[in-house]
């Protein structure tokens, strides 16, 4: 994970924590309070799951685009290859016929 992955990750950790620790020590009955924690984690446990998801889906896009240009270069690198033996042979067959 990149480096503002893990920042944005520990960001929302640490607002959840606080979350929690808030609701829990404000003056309130316990069945409240449990509705209110239960209802923010479950849509801190959203958000963290997209985020999850956006991650791993920019993931194979990276890999995907590394794939392609990696196999961009080796063709280019092939053809300039085949290019050069054939000048190099042209080079030969002209030293030759003088």
């Amino acid at each position: 994970m990149s480096k503002n992955s893990n920042s944005l990750l520990a960001f929302v950790l640490g607002a959840g924590i606080g979350a929690t620790l808030g609701v829990l020590f404000a003056p309130d009955t316990g069945s409240n309070t449990r509705d209110r924690l239960s209802y923010r984690l479950s849509k801190y446990k959203k958000e963290l799951e997209d985020l999850i998801e956006e991650l791993v889906e920019g993931k194979e896009l990276h890999l995907n685009e590394a794939k392609t240009e990696g196999k961009r270069v080796i063709s280019d690198a092939k053809n300039k290859a085949e290019n050069l033996l054939n000048d190099v042979n042209k080079l030969i067959d002209q030293i030759n016929k003088d």
